[in-house]
């Protein structure tokens, strides 16, 4: 090989060293968010077959606290939904489509909708890195509430100590003319719920 030839091959690796940075560079420039609509209950099976495919991917769940629901402590904080991170004009979305646990991509007149960036990083923010948010409860001292379960279901009953750490709020209300305190599960008071 004539010295002529090394230095003509090794412009040529420049050049497509630098062709490939400036396609990656154009390609995480254009990777927006989607929805992603998955199978009933198929959220968590959609993400690592996305995952294991390469595609970036976030499912926002609510950890909800211990006896708040009965069954399952922890759900997704919008069912049937996830999101990817993809370049639509690539072809990215054929590997998200044809996933295992996927319905389709949310779409409106046949265009995948994008989410703001802004919106994903407002939930990642208060997600832990598995995308995990613990919620609590709105209760506070004094509100007005109404028990939805138990033995006291359908009384009107004041907050007289908010949820503690085993779940469980102190209630002050009125049966057969007095005063009565009880302790009971919050997840038979009428509560919403906030991350």
């Amino acid at each position: 090989m004539r010295v002529s030839d090394r230095g003509e091959t090794k412009m040529v690796e420049q050049q497509e060293s630098s062709t490939a940075h400036e396609n990656s560079m154009l390609t995480s420039a254009t990777r927006r968010w989607y929805s992603v609509y998955s199978k009933p209950q198929k959220e968590r099976f959609a993400q690592i077959q996305l995952q294991s495919k390469g595609v970036e991917v976030f499912l926002p769940q609510l950890v909800m606290p211990q006896s708040a629901v009965a069954s399952r402590r922890i759900m997704p904080l919008f069912p049937s939904y996830l999101f990817v991170r993809i370049d639509i004009l690539s072809g990215e979305s054929a590997y998200v489509v044809w996933s295992p646990g996927v319905k389709y991509l949310v779409s409106f007149n046949g265009v995948p909708a994008s989410i703001d960036d802004d919106v994903i990083e407002f939930l990642k923010v208060r997600a832990d890195p598995s995308g995990q948010i613990q919620a609590s409860s709105n209760l506070r001292r004094g509100q007005r509430v109404c028990v939805t379960g138990g033995p006291f279901e359908g009384l009107e009953a004041l907050i007289e100590r908010p949820p503690d750490g085993k779940g469980r709020v102190k209630l002050l209300m009125t049966l057969l003319n007095r005063q009565v305190q009880a302790e009971i599960p919050v997840r038979f008071v009428e509560s919403n719920w906030v991350m």
